[in-house]
């Protein structure tokens, strides 16, 4: 049987070591037992292409010019393009789509969208969720390293750009930097020369704050699964790989108290601080601390924070489970490629549930 064709376009590739990436290898993988799948940077018409049966493409907005010649390939430059499924980001969400005319457009060309976390949805107007389907992205599960008993370790862990926010951590570490029995290792390549440098600088006046670069992803999860805590203090997230894997290995999660963030984490979360507010990051961190290393008998019924947000993000954790997204998204694209005309000649398999 020949397997119908997907183009995934994701504006990066294996290069950039990023979550996009990640996310349109995962995606390949998963879709490759019924589809032949392939990830472009970019998806131009030509002969060969004009037989893919549908495009999946990440960002509304960095991928406009792919979607907008799909559309057009198609015959069908305004409204609904058949086969075309646009993955929603967190800066497409919560930048791109209220001000960029080729993010908006490129909403309105789509079939179907993707949203990776659950407040995703409500960021689009009541048409546009109608077409709109949530897909939790998935990790592996990894087993729960051994903690130390006598330090908190903390692992931050995103490129060195504004959207991740990572000043907070770097003020936060300063207020902490008294406190011996807290490490906090920082992960991510230096995107951003100043903040590069604000990296440096505070590992002068920091001696339990390490920034220790752009690391391989398998290093960094055995990395996040020696730690205690994650912190995440982005501005903006679409649905941040680095919570997930967090989740996954037994390693809750110190979040801002962003959309992005509460649509992985819950709203009922405990682990959040304001965006920004390193005084409240380090007052949490404190509060771990207390509870890992200077522990303290609790009242019957009475549980210290840093079990809640265990026990939380270990409930939480069944929403990422690999099987979930896989046939969430073969059963989306099946639905594309129905509503394909160029597609019809193609026998389309059905998923298995």
């Amino acid at each position: 049987m020949i397997k119908p064709r997907i183009a995934i376009v994701s504006p990066a590739l294996a290069d950039s070591n990023n979550g996009n990436w990640q996310t349109a290898r995962r995606w390949q993988q998963f879709l490759s037992e019924k589809f032949d799948a392939r990830i472009v940077k970019t998806w131009e018409d030509t002969a060969e292409t004009q037989q893919d049966a549908a495009l999946i493409a990440l960002h509304a907005r960095r991928s406009a010019d792919s979607i907008q010649a799909w559309a057009q390939s198609r015959g069908i430059p305004e409204g609904h393009s058949p086969g075309l499924v646009v993955a929603l980001t967190g800066t497409d969400l919560y930048r791109d789509i209220e001000t960029d005319e080729t993010a908006q457009r490129s909403l309105d060309l789509a079939q179907r969208l993707v949203v990776l976390q659950e407040k995703g949805i409500e960021k689009l107007s009541e048409n546009l969720q109608q077409k709109t389907t949530v897909i939790f992205q998935s990790t592996t599960f990894r087993k729960t390293l051994t903690k130390p008993k006598r330090r908190l370790k903390v692992v931050m862990v995103g490129h060195l750009r504004d959207e991740k926010m990572p000043q907070t951590l770097m003020e936060a570490a300063v207020l902490l930097r008294s406190y011996g029995d807290i490490y906090i290792d920082h992960i991510g390549g230096p995107l951003d020369a100043e903040l590069a440098q604000a990296a440096q600088d505070t590992m002068q006046v920091c001696p339990n704050y390490r920034w220790l670069g752009n690391l391989p992803h398998g290093a960094t999860r055995t990395r996040i699964q020696r730690a205690h805590v994650l912190v995440h203090a982005s501005k903006m997230e679409g649905g941040a790989h680095v919570i997930m894997e967090a989740v996954c290995s037994g390693t809750p999660v110190v979040a801002s108290f962003i959309d992005g963030n509460i649509g992985m984490l819950g709203a009922g979360y405990p682990g959040y601080f304001p965006l920004g507010n390193s005084h409240a990051l380090a007052n949490v961190l404190t509060q771990l601390q207390e509870d890992i290393v200077n522990p303290k008998p609790l009242p019957p019924g009475k549980s210290s924070l840093y079990t809640k947000l265990k026990n939380q993000c270990a409930e939480r954790a069944k929403l990422f489970a690999p099987e979930n997204e896989q046939s969430q998204l073969i059963r989306l694209v099946q639905e594309s490629i129905q509503h394909n005309p160029e597609a019809n000649s193609q026998e389309v398999p059905h998923a298995n549930h």
